[in-house]
């Protein structure tokens, strides 16, 4: 069976990453495509001929039984709303990170979709990249020993602002540096490490003018005792290692980005022979000291995800997913905001 896609929004979200992963997934079919811009209503029917493009989300709703999912790529203001309307209409539904801008609104929207019985899961889809695949891997085989720290960086060099929601200082833009590429560097602690029982953050704005923050380090404290080192900004001329973990009997170190990301803006498809490979030349090293050997990259899987989803929606298996994994991220970034305002350490609150 055919599952049909509705996917709202086709900016960077929806036009690089979900809509070419939809296309390419066996099992689904980009049905429709929602947005107001013409320029990219034009790009979306010429890149998915086959789908319908409407300039309102009410199209989907009224019509859900030709449906059966939705996919939530608008500016994160939107994710809440849309997502809301999407289990109202009984969709299940994907939402693109971070869920929400605020946890109390992602634990609504959750609560939400448990009581109408919908599916919900969100696209953590770093949790595929290559170079965090080999990290799990090698900590799951004990190659590390036990595991002390955990680095992990998501930086640029984008010194000049540009217009957009992603610069917008409103609360319910979610934007800057934290909720954008930050919610993946928690995301793929917490997801590896555990819960989190305290959070450390310096977050600040380094550019003139700048509303969110561009510049930021976040520390979590797990309760196994691992403490993820994490940055992230817009203002790193030269960039630190991608991963090094530290253990007590080796350390992995890796550079360079997962080459999904530019495979899918430089318009590759992601059922091609090779995809997600890293060039050997890039492999990351594992060992002690000067004795250090070169350890295959994983590929990335990020055409997995959404494998998992149609699987889940045909056979009810788990969504790849758990939407409360993405809520908890959002309480961790919230923490890191307030932690750097206060200056202080602060302990993560029971779970609700």
């Amino acid at each position: 069976m055919t599952l049909r896609v509705g996917l709202l929004g086709y900016g960077t979200a929806g036009r690089v990453f979900h809509a070419p992963l939809i296309a390419t997934t066996p099992g689904l079919r980009l049905d429709a495509v929602v947005t107001r811009d013409p320029q990219r209503r034009a790009q979306a029917q010429a890149d998915h001929p086959d789908a319908r493009v409407v300039d309102d989300a009410d199209h989907l709703w009224r019509a859900a039984d030709q449906l059966d999912l939705v996919v939530v790529a608008a500016p994160n203001r939107q994710h809440v709303p849309l997502a809301r309307a999407a289990v109202a209409a009984g969709l299940p539904v994907v939402v693109d990170k971070p869920l929400a801008p605020t946890g109390a609104q992602g634990r609504a929207l959750l609560a939400d979709a448990e009581t109408a019985g919908v599916p919900l899961t969100v696209f953590q889809n770093r949790r595929w990249d290559g170079d965090y695949r080999t990290v799990c891997r090698l900590v799951e085989a004990g190659e590390l020993g036990r595991v002390t720290r955990f680095e992990s960086r998501f930086e640029r060099w984008r010194p000049t602002i540009k217009p957009g929601w992603r610069e917008s200082g409103a609360p319910d833009d979610a934007g800057g540096a934290l909720f954008d590429l930050g919610a993946h560097l928690i995301d793929q602690a917490v997801h590896l490490f555990g819960p989190v029982e305290h959070v450390y953050a310096e977050v600040d704005r380094r550019r003139p003018g700048a509303e969110v923050d561009d510049d930021a380090f976040v520390a979590l404290t797990h309760a196994g005792g691992v403490r993820s080192h994490l940055w992230t900004g817009a203002v790193t001329a030269q960039s630190g290692p991608r991963f090094r973990v530290l253990g007590d009997r080796a350390a992995y170190t890796s550079w360079g980005l997962d080459p999904q990301e530019a495979a899918l803006r430089a318009g590759r498809r992601p059922d091609e022979p090779g995809w997600g490979a890293v060039d050997p030349q890039r492999y990351g090293r594992l060992g002690a000291d000067d004795d250090l050997r070169a350890v295959p990259t994983e590929p990335g899987r990020y055409p997995d995800f959404y494998a998992q989803v149609a699987t889940a929606l045909r056979d009810g298996t788990p969504m790849p997913v758990d939407p409360a994994d993405a809520v908890a991220v959002v309480e961790l970034i919230e923490l890191a905001h307030e932690a750097a305002a206060q200056g202080l350490t602060l302990p993560v609150p029971p779970l609700r």
